[in-house]
């Protein structure tokens, strides 16, 4: 019979993966307690969660999701889930990285919005702004874009009523 310990821990990553299609595995060894405690936090502000768990429970909760990440679940693993902001959490991985020497929290692999993805695709999701900025990004554009609409409109409508007049 499997340990219990490792049952109940089962269950609650399993419970911790109900609704979220966006996660990340990486490796995290070498951080120090410290380390590690504020990367946490970081991810945390982001909307993230940050699960150390054995790699073969980890495995059993994403194969019963339907996902398989055996390769990429090869020494030490961690699952960062990424709930509110894909691109923050990843930048937040990235940002951490950057300041270690050793390069760790290295990711391993994705899932992004229900696609499994490599290294390559986390890392420009990295490079992004933040969820909310690119909206207030986009909404400045087509803010734009309909100011000057309408402009046209209006200087249509003006001309309209110099040619009725």
């Amino acid at each position: 019979m499997a340990n219990e310990k490792n049952q109940q821990n089962l269950g609650s990553l399993k419970d911790s993966l109900k609704g979220v299609d966006t996660f990340y595995v990486v490796n995290y060894q070498g951080l120090t307690a410290g380390q590690l405690s504020k990367l946490r936090k970081d991810i945390r502000e982001k909307g993230g969660q940050l699960i150390v768990a054995k790699n073969t429970l980890i495995n059993l909760a994403l194969q019963d999701g339907g996902q398989d990440f055996t390769e990429a679940l090869k020494g030490p693993s961690a699952l960062v889930l990424a709930s509110e902001d894909p691109a923050g959490v990843a930048k937040a991985l990235s940002e951490a990285a950057k300041g270690s020497d050793k390069g760790i929290p290295a990711v391993k692999a994705g899932f992004v919005e229900g696609n499994k993805v490599d290294v390559k695709v986390v890392e420009r999701l990295a490079s992004l702004g933040s969820k909310q900025q690119l909206q207030a990004e986009l909404v400045g554009v087509l803010s734009a874009h309909l100011s000057n609409f309408v402009g046209i409109l209006e200087a249509y409508k003006t001309k309209l009523e110099e040619q009725g007049a």
